[in-house]
């Protein structure tokens, strides 16, 4: 994705050439990557939006997490969802592995 296709605190859904869901965040000009699975309930975290705290809501039940470290920050979901290292060259984002200790089962 280009940066220019997720506006600030924005939410873009996108699939990695491995075909891996990834939502890409936005936050306060930050971009963060993370699973695109709600460790709840399996619904796409980039359907959801960012908060005035700069969490990710999903849209489904309310879960919200921490858009850059995948903690979970609010019932239902109990359990983090994995985040990925981000890296931006000449206004490409790129998605690398994700980080370590991040809900790495699931």
């Amino acid at each position: 994705a280009d940066v220019a296709d997720i506006p600030e605190n924005a939410v873009l859904g996108v699939r990695k050439s491995t075909g891996e869901r990834i939502c890409l965040v936005n936050v306060g000009g930050r971009i963060c990557a993370l699973s695109d699975i709600c460790s709840h309930q399996d619904f796409p975290l980039s359907e959801g939006y960012v908060l005035p705290t700069g969490e990710l809501e999903c849209v489904w039940h309310g879960a919200r997490f921490d858009p850059c470290t995948g903690e979970a920050r609010l019932l239902p979901a109990r359990d983090p969802v994995p985040a990925y290292e981000v890296t931006i060259e000449q206004g490409r984002v790129f998605v690398g592995p994700r980080r370590g200790g991040d809900a790495a089962g699931r």
